[in-house]
């Protein structure tokens, strides 16, 4: 049978005959309504905990924007629908008062996201109270019920497809837990009773109505006031419910499931491959090594094996990548193949002093409290999403990023530390340091690489004195020099060349003294 190579790298998503793949999808596909309450409530201003102001609808779409972000990134095949209600313009196919269907051209009303729709909706709300409005819709002495109306709407948008082959939700946003508060007697029941019945019509066709509630700090969301008849909320499905949708990111697992989540492996040292040792940096170390020994009463043979073992990894130069620990505290280690150095060789040990100094240079510079690896973005993953979210939303500039794991380069010139490394230094190489290092290499005569450091040093010094440098720095001109000349004024006082344009001019003004 001939084998078509292009087949064999082909992807089963490439294959439109390829019906299991689709009817999965059709499946596992999501059509959402998102019904915003636009009330005048919802517009309330509420404190932060940075001491800033933020307003319900402001959550809503910022958390609608990640939603549809996320979709058109992983899910594009999703389709969504923006709905608000309690508005004071009106557009939908049922030309009902108080709902808005948000859209952008070239797009239905229910259909997957795009780089169009996250852009215009991410920001609704400059334009919002202008070109659509905010209105209670629910009101004493008035028939409207702009609540029922957005029910109606978005059942009608869900009518496409089948809910057999998609899932069908309404997930609906507001900070009112009693939209009927204001209206009385028989008028209120009525409102009521027909409201939760459009509600059941829809659940009955498949469409589950969920709700996400928008608490203030002090005031807790009565969701068993009304929402909880329209939801189907009741018994321990009620107690458990949470009144804020900023607190539902918590998802409970059973003991057993958690267990089945710790286990990663089922032994404490299990060996997962070989790397070359290059591949092995010095600062992967985190602890004091634990050295391993073979043992033939528990495992006959295994002195032979671990010798033969070890030999090859000395001599192919590879370290043995392994998992280490238990379920509560899994780690991966470096198993490395060990040469013995020759009986009655002393390594050489740090005195007291260089000890202590050792000590306050890392005190002083790189003692950080409370640490943690979570306190810091992964770089490249921060770019590999920055591109795609790029790409998603078609935009022509990547959002800048900054790389948290830099050194900080500005804190580590301080004079405490700069002092503490000399110290340091001083302990370790002695104050001629230098010196010892020039006569060594040669008695009469400096180095190749001395007189080539002496000559980079020499022209830098003469290129820096056709620079005012006080007067730039005053003027705040230095930016408009070009990272060459900016380094001949460094390389003439022995600064650091290391960093960015900004860098550069920072350690220039510290220098300078401005």
């Amino acid at each position: 049978m001939e084998i078509d190579p292009e087949d064999l790298f082909r992807d089963d998503e490439d294959d439109p005959e390829n019906q299991f793949l689709l009817q999965g999808r059709d499946y596992n596909k999501e059509m959402i309504v998102y019904l915003i309450d636009a009330s005048p409530k919802m517009f309330t201003l509420i404190p932060k905990s940075d001491g800033q102001e933020e307003n319900h609808f402001s959550i809503a779409v910022n958390c609608i924007c990640q939603s549809l972000k996320t979709q058109i990134i992983g899910r594009s095949y999703d389709e969504v629908a923006i709905c608000f209600y309690n508005t004071r313009e009106k557009k939908n196919l049922q030309d009902l008062s108080g709902v808005y269907v948000f859209n952008v051209a070239e797009r239905e009303d229910l259909d997957n996201p795009t780089a169009r729709l996250i852009k215009e909706f991410d920001s609704i709300e400059e334009t919002f109270m202008k070109a659509i409005g905010s209105q209670y819709g629910i009101i004493s002495g008035s028939r409207e019920n702009s609540l029922y109306n957005a029910l109606w709407a978005a059942q009608a948008l869900l009518r496409k497809g089948s809910a057999k082959t998609s899932d069908k939700r309404m997930l609906l946003f507001t900070n009112e837990d009693d939209p009927f508060g204001s209206i009385r007697g028989g008028t209120k029941a009525d409102m009521i009773r027909t409201t939760l019945q459009r509600a059941k019509d829809a659940q009955d066709l498949g469409i589950s109505v969920e709700l996400l509630p928008l608490s203030r700090p002090d005031e807790e969301f009565g969701v068993s006031t009304f929402y909880a008849d329209l939801i189907g909320l009741e018994g321990e499905d009620l107690a458990l419910f949470i009144p804020s949708a900023g607190e539902r990111e918590n998802i409970k697992f059973s003991t057993e499931e958690l267990t089945q989540i710790k286990r990663v492996s089922t032994g404490h040292l299990r060996l997962l491959g070989f790397k070359p040792l290059s591949c092995l940096k010095d600062y992967y170390n985190l602890k004091p090594s634990t050295f391993i020994f073979p043992s033939d009463d528990e495992i006959f043979g295994s002195t032979s094996i671990f010798i033969a073992l070890h030999r090859s990894m000395v001599r192919l130069e590879r370290f043995a990548l392994a998992f280490f620990g238990s379920s509560s505290h899994p780690q991966l280690v470096a198993l490395v193949a060990q040469v013995h150095a020759a009986v009655g060789s002393a390594a050489p040990r740090a005195t007291e002093d260089q000890i202590q100094k050792a000590t306050a240079l890392m005190k002083r510079d790189v003692d950080l409290k409370e640490f943690s690896v979570c306190q810091f973005a992964n770089p490249a993953l921060q770019r590999h999403y920055a591109v795609l979210q790029a790409l998603a939303l078609d935009e022509d500039e990547m959002p800048e990023l900054k790389d948290e794991t830099l050194p900080d380069e500005q804190g580590m010139a301080r004079s405490g530390v700069v002092n503490a490394l000399e110290e340091f230094k001083v302990s370790v190489f002695g104050e001629n340091y230098d010196q010892e290092e020039a006569d060594a290499l040669s008695s009469k005569t400096e180095s190749d690489a001395a007189k080539k450091r002496k000559a980079i040093h020499e022209n830098a010094a003469k290129e820096s004195e056709q620079y005012d440098w006080a007067e730039l720095a005053d003027s705040g001109k230095l930016k408009d020099l070009t990272v060459v000349e900016l380094k001949y004024y460094l390389t003439a006082h022995s600064l650091p060349l290391t960093g960015k344009k900004e860098i550069l001019i920072s350690r220039i003004l510290t220098h300078l003294g401005k």
